[in-house]
Order: structure tokens, then sequence, then C-alpha cells
């Protein structure tokens, strides 16, 4: 297919209003067969749960050519798994993983002339998402659900592209409650951290990292990435919290620094100020950052520095990096199955 005349090595990420989305209505306990459809905008009740509640989840991951001209998903089922701990969470109704995964297919295949051409750095960006929506007004669930999925090409997260330094910056705020929303992808957790991510920027950092909400001195999460820390013992940790969303991008990479560099690997605690002298290298994860080193991290008015005092990216960092997405473009063996391509 004849791709779209875009400049994708110079695509930002940001939103782009592709040809087609779909689209699937829960009501009376039913789900609807979904459809394809081809506005961008929604019409709901001014009494939607979503507006005044929050009840709203969604789900992110990308579509990549291979050099052999396929179009690749990366795990997209535990994206449906991760929605349906989400879902539950906010009494909303599970999407049936056999809809989740048909609506995503569908949606790449109806855009594929929007998929960025291998060897690009660009990628299809997917959108999952449900919101509650109909007439109401008490705090309640909601009487009817939408399903929708859209796409947009996007270029990296981080200015810079590829795999580039960043800064982040600890800031006085809470991103959950113990007990609370964290661990689930929902909207509302992410309005929370607009301020925190202005915050990080006014102090000359990419983005805002959270410590624990009770004690302040454990590792959480960045703004929108999970953390994963290489040791100086070569121990490969990440932060284990009840309010850490779980990463496939981080649970791809744990499993990869187990099973071929060859290091140990450890979910605990992290205690920042305790443990600081013994990171060596310090990365940000996620479906949209991929793998993101970080060069510095701010706290307390002090700057520590981490990959060769924030001038240059670590080699565990960097191969982690490699690894992950030659699989994901359908560059290398993919020995896990993590890759579904699309069929067209």
């Amino acid at each position: 297919m004849e791709k779209k005349d875009l400049n994708w090595s110079e695509l930002s990420f940001s939103y782009i209003d592709t040809d087609y989305r779909f689209s699937a209505v829960f009501e009376d306990g039913e789900w609807s067969e979904g459809e394809l459809i081809t506005s961008s905008q929604m019409s709901i009740h001014e009494g939607s749960p979503v507006l005044h509640y929050a009840q709203t989840c969604f789900e992110g991951l990308k579509a990549q050519t291979a050099p052999n001209g396929d179009i690749l998903l990366f795990r997209p089922d535990l994206n449906c798994k991760r929605m349906a701990s989400t879902t539950a969470r906010l009494m909303m109704p599970s999407v049936p993983e056999a809809l989740f995964l048909r609506g995503i297919e569908e949606i790449v295949r109806a855009n594929a002339a929007w998929v960025p051409p291998h060897g690009s750095g660009a990628s299809l960006y997917i959108r999952p998402f449900l919101i509650g929506v109909g007439e109401n007004l008490g705090l309640r669930p909601a009487p009817r659900y939408e399903f929708r999925v859209f796409v947009s090409p996007v270029g990296p997260y981080y200015k810079g592209g590829g795999l580039s330094l960043i800064d982040l910056a600890v800031i006085d705020l809470d991103r959950a409650a113990p007990k609370g929303t964290g661990a689930y992808k929902a909207g509302a957790n992410y309005a929370g951290g607009l301020m925190a991510t202005q915050m990080a920027k006014d102090l000359g950092a990419s983005e805002a990292l959270y410590l624990d909400p009770a004690q302040h001195r454990y590792l959480e999460e960045a703004g929108s990435a999970n953390i994963v820390v290489l040791m100086k013992d070569g121990t490969v940790v990440t932060p284990k919290s009840e309010s850490i969303l779980p990463s496939v991008t981080r649970r791809s990479v744990m499993t990869i620094a187990e099973d071929e560099l060859g290091h140990t690997t450890e979910e605990r605690p992290i205690d920042f100020l305790a443990e600081v002298d013994q990171i060596e290298e310090f990365a940000a994860c996620g479906t949209a950052a991929v793998i993101s080193p970080v060069g510095k991290i701010r706290m307390n008015d002090t700057w520590y520095a981490f990959h060769g005092n924030g001038e240059a990216i670590g080699p565990v960092t960097q191969a982690l990096y490699d690894r992950l997405t030659s699989i994901q473009k359908g560059e290398t063996d993919d020995p896990y199955g993590w890759t579904r391509p699309v069929e067209m």
C-alpha cells in the first residue's frame, strides 16, 4: 500500500488525524459488534460520568513495520489484560479480548497507509480507550459505554529522538495514594500529573519523578514511564509498590536483562537517597518512551548524575534498547512470541 506523504523522520509525539477509528458500544449488558468509522468527533450526553467522575481508562501500544513489510503489534494481549484490571477497579464493563484485539487489528489495517515505513524512526501509536457515557447525575456507574480505538503516526516521545538522555526532577506531589488507583491506567491519574510535569520542566528537567506517597523515600515511577536501574553490583532492579502501573515494556525489559544479558533481576523497593550511590545506570521505560536513559535527577536542590555523569548512555541500557526495539521492529528473532503480525 502506498504510504502517506509525510516526513516520517521529523514526526513528533503528537496527534495526527488518520482516516479511520474503531467504535463499539456496551449497553443493556451487551457489547455491539463494533465498526470502523471516519469521524474523529464524539458526541456525548452532558451528564456522562466520564465528564464529572472521570470514569475513563485507556491503553497505549504501537505498530511497527518489519523489514519484510509486515506490520507488527507488540504484546497486545497484555494491554487487554491491563485494561480489564482497570475496568474492574472503575466499575466499568470489561472489553472482551476478541473485541479488543479485533478493534486494534481492524484500525491498523484500515490505516495501513499511516504506518511509518521501516527504518524511519517513527511508529504508529494505538490508543484504545473506554468511557462511561449517557444520561446521569449521581455518583454511579454509567448507563452506557463506548470503546474506541484511534491511531496516529508518531516520532520519539522525548526531544532528541531515539535513545537520548533525559533528566528527571523529584516533585513534592504524590502521583497516587496508597491502595488508590496508581496501579491502574485510569484517566484521572494523568490529569493530576500535569502540574508535576510542569514543575519538573520549570526546574530544567524533562519529566517528574515520583517517590512513594507514604514516606517519600522509595522510587515509584516517572510521570509517563516506569523505572529500571542497573546497580553497581550488576543487578537490574525495578521498584516494587502497590501504586506503580504494571508496564508491558518494563516486564519485557526485565526478561531480556535476565534471559539474554545474564543479569540478576529484582523487583523490590528502592530507597533512592540511601541507594543512589549504588546506581550505575538509570532508565525510564514505557510504550511511548521505549527506554530513555536518565542522565541526571534533581532532588532537594541537588542533581544526581548517572551514565558517566550524564554525558554518555550506559552499555546495559543501550543493549536493552537495541534488543527490545529489534524485536518490536521484526529485525531479529523473537523467541518469546511477543510480536503479532496484522493480517492484511
